[in-house]
């Protein structure tokens, strides 16, 4: 490609002639030479410079073109002085004369030539400005097509630059983000684990809080069984009089049993002190001073089978001397048989040995208080409309439905729902929001109809399973501490569907119906047909069994320094007054079995030697008079009312009841 200089050096390039012209010239001249040959004679002086001239003439094209300017303009103006100069040499050498014609035509021609060749090279000039024009345009359009093409070429590579730049940038900003999303992803990882350590750690503190609280209350419930063991030692020990003198037994020393019973409360009391100054007591303390009262109670046992021995010999001695003073006398006086009519038997045996037809009129007048509470509250909720009385019936009876012995923190979740409708406070039931202040006797109606479900769930749901008696007494009692109302109810409630509960043998009235008399006795009746008798002794035995784990069980987040609403000396008076009553076939053997068996162990730690007493009461004097009054097909509950007797004299231990709750069903 050429460049636009180049262009530009080949437009002012010098004109030249044509070759030809030189040929003219020599043609010319060898013409006039031949014309002049004669007369170069006479003139040879001026024929002289004509060879010179014509040597002039004779001058090669290319000494005109190496001596030409560069401009473009002159050319033809210096071929033109050339040939004038040549013309005027001639003109010098040959005649003006000779020459004028052939001059004439000669410049003519030259003229015309010069004219021609001018006229030529003025078209070549244009033609050549006009191609270079259409170069420089040509090279114009080229650069600036060139131009273009670069801006392009530029503007892409521009553009390359930015998107590699922008591409770069992008590259490293995912790069960026994905090394942020690492690290964030990284401290998520590490926040978790953090968040899981925390978490261990939290409840490996509240676990090392729970073990502690435990082994607080734990100990703290060793130290209430050692302090309850003491003072039942203690107790023990004062029956234990070492100048004890027996009427009949002047004789008889105790000193040993009391020596020994001092020895054993100084250990006990040694044993206490050490432990308090450690912290807790251990559980291998608490079976050292079991094994103490143990020891105790076997030496009382002892210390009464050596009077009971003692007294038994002297009776022994003083019958054989009655039988011998009765011998002689009989010698003297005549046989005669006087036997008293059997009325008069049965009416003197029965103020000797104390026992009553009926209960004690106390008693009666606190059954008859309860009855006409009961009464009063049924009166006061009459008005009542019967959609609120149906909420507020739910809002009770559901609850109780839900007690069970699953775990300690369902049956507290129960018990607070009981609570706070007790208490005025809204409970949910089935969606609405129940509240005993939406009427003025709403608070009454509540009161009885949950003293009635408790009831209920005695005859029927612990009369199936007897472990169920507990945890429905437990709720039952804390109710019954905050919200006396529900405990006087329920009294009411027990005493009309077992009359044996408190304990009342109903005597049939005059004008009183059998149908009647049998509801008076707790038999349903329905439709004139009385119900079985082992349903109705099991529906008693139920309700029996949940008031013998009411009087010894108390709600383990109440107050404890208050008295139990109804506790162990309510169940030792119906003991002492259902042992006063004449048994009643069937019922009383299965009423006492019941109560023993779940309220004998809270008795026997309670009353201590009065209550071994009682079971030797039992054993000697009771049970014969339930035999008395047993048919041979009613046996059963009596055979295992004397088995258990028995059983618990000969180990001296009343066992716990089955499904007692523990202090470690709470912390479930």
């Amino acid at each position: 490609m050429f460049s636009l200089k180049a262009a530009l050096e080949g437009c002012v390039a010098p004109v030249e002639l044509s070759p030809y012209c030189g040929w003219v010239l020599d043609s010319l001249s060898g013409q006039l030479a031949e014309e002049i040959t004669p007369s170069e004679t006479s003139t040879p002086k001026q024929s002289t410079p004509l060879p010179k001239r014509a040597s002039a003439e004779k001058i090669p094209p290319g000494s005109h073109r190496s001596s030409s300017p560069p401009s473009s303009t002159e050319p033809s103006e210096t071929k033109e002085n050339d040939h004038l100069s040549l013309l005027e040499t001639k003109q010098e050498v040959v005649p003006a004369a000779v020459l004028s014609s052939k001059v004439a035509k000669v410049e003519g021609c030259i003229r015309l030539y010069e004219e021609m060749h001018r006229l030529k090279a003025k078209e070549r000039l244009r033609q050549r400005q006009e191609e270079q024009e259409q170069m420089v345009r040509a090279a114009y359009a080229q650069a600036s097509e060139q131009l273009k093409r670069f801006d392009e070429l530029r503007e892409l590579k521009r553009h390359q630059e930015f998107q590699e730049l922008q591409e770069v940038m992008e590259k490293s900003s995912k790069e960026a983000q994905g090394q942020q999303e690492k690290l964030k992803e990284e401290h998520r990882h590490r926040a978790k684990i953090l968040n899981l350590k925390l978490r261990e750690a939290e409840q490996q503190r509240q676990r090392q809080e729970e073990l502690e609280r435990v082994r607080k209350e734990e100990g703290q419930e060793r130290l209430r069984r050692l302090y309850s063991i003491q003072e039942e030692l203690l107790q023990l020990n004062q029956q234990i009089d070492p100048n004890y003198r027996h009427k009949d037994l002047p004789r008889i020393d105790l000193s040993a049993y009391s020596n020994r019973g001092n020895q054993i409360c100084g250990l006990v009391s040694g044993l206490i002190r050490s432990t308090s100054e450690k912290g807790f007591p251990t559980q291998a303390d608490v079976a050292s001073t079991e094994r103490a009262l143990q020891e105790m109670r076997g030496l009382i046992s002892s210390m009464q089978q050596e009077i009971t021995a003692a007294l038994e010999e002297k009776k022994r001695k003083d019958e054989e001397e009655k039988k011998q003073k009765q011998k002689e006398l009989e010698k003297k006086e005549q046989m005669k048989s006087q036997t008293p009519a059997p009325a008069q038997q049965t009416g003197e045996k029965q103020r000797k040995e104390g026992l009553q037809l009926k209960t004690e009129e106390s008693i009666m007048q606190w059954y008859q208080q309860l009855q006409d509470a009961a009464e009063q509250c049924v009166a006061a909720f009459s008005e009542i409309v019967k959609k609120i009385k149906t909420n507020l019936q739910k809002a009770a009876t559901i609850p109780v439905s839900q007690i069970s012995s699953i775990s300690g923190s369902k049956l507290r979740e129960v018990f607070d729902k009981i609570n706070n409708l007790l208490s005025g406070k809204p409970v949910q039931t089935e969606g609405q929001a129940v509240s005993v202040t939406q009427h003025p006797q709403g608070l009454e109606f509540v009161c009885y109809k949950l003293a009635e479900k408790f009831v209920k769930h005695g005859e029927g749901e612990v009369s199936f399973h007897h472990d169920s008696a507990f945890p429905i007494a437990v709720v039952l009692s804390g109710i019954w501490e905050l919200h006396p109302r529900v405990g006087d109810i329920f009294l009411a409630h027990l005493h009309k569907k077992c009359p044996y509960a408190v304990p009342f043998y109903p005597a049939r009235k005059e004008g009183t119906s059998m149908e009647e008399y049998q509801r008076m006795l707790g038999y349903e009746v329905h439709d004139s047909k009385v119900e079985e008798q082992d349903h109705f002794l099991k529906r008693m035995s139920g309700m029996i069994r949940l008031y013998a784990a009411i009087i010894q069980l108390r709600w383990p987040y109440g107050n404890r320094q208050g008295a139990h609403p109804h506790g162990l000396s309510y169940g030792w008076r119906w003991l002492a007054q259902m042992l006063n009553l004449e048994p009643l076939a069937d019922v009383t053997a299965m009423l006492l079995l019941d109560f023993l068996e779940v309220c004998g162990n809270a008795l026997m730690k309670q009353y201590g030697i009065q209550f071994w007493k009682t079971m030797f009461f039992i054993q000697k004097s009771y049970i014969p008079r339930i035999e008395a009054v047993t048919s041979s097909g009613q046996m059963g509950c009596l055979s295992r009312l004397k088995n258990f007797v028995q059983k618990c004299l000969r180990a001296e231990e009343i066992p716990l009841p089955k499904g007692i709750l523990t202090p470690s069903f709470w912390r479930t």
